[in-house]
């Protein structure tokens, strides 16, 4: 299993957003990053992790643990007229984007983005590996969302969960 940083603005799609939507899952929208979109397609599996990151907000971080629910399929923003995400260029036949939908992990959805920080914190100070070991270059463009394949990332999510089963603080 592999484990993806998604990140996310916290007023278009937040952890709360994810953990009230009917299943506990959303369609990971907007992405027009042909990198990430390439992870997407050819790498993201059902069920890899997924640790959902806030960007652009007060606190940025680890805001919970979710799941890739489905395999890529076409992002309808792209052909819709009226979306920040519009891309005139894709058709319906050539779809040029494409998105998964992420399903909140039952076991970590009551998680506090502060902890998550603590052990962010934890492992980029540890002089291990580098948080993120491919990351999505914007390009220029404006992303809503963005997708990255860590390998440090199993370590944040087992140390995580230990993190709660323990009580214990880092």
């Amino acid at each position: 299993m592999r484990y993806w940083l998604m990140k996310s603005e916290p007023d278009e799609a937040s952890i709360d957003h994810l953990a009230n939507a009917p299943h506990r899952t959303l369609p990971w929208t907007g992405v027009r990053n042909y990198q990430a979109r390439n992870f997407m397609r050819d790498a993201m599996q059902i069920g890899d992790g997924v640790l959902f990151y806030h960007s652009s907000c007060p606190e940025p971080g680890i805001a919970g643990l979710a799941e890739v629910a489905s395999t890529a399929y076409p992002d309808p923003t792209q052909f819709d007229s009226k979306s920040p995400y519009y891309d005139p260029k894709s058709s319906q036949e050539t779809p040029r984007w494409l998105l998964v939908d992420v399903v909140l992990d039952s076991a970590d959805s009551a998680r506090g983005l502060a902890r998550a920080r603590r052990v962010e914190r934890h492992a980029r100070t540890g002089k291990r590996q580098p948080l993120v070991d491919h990351a999505c270059d914007r390009s220029g463009v404006a992303l809503h969302h963005e997708a990255a394949c860590l390998n440090s990332a199993e370590f944040l999510a087992v140390l995580w969960r230990s993190c709660d089963r323990t009580r214990a603080t880092l």
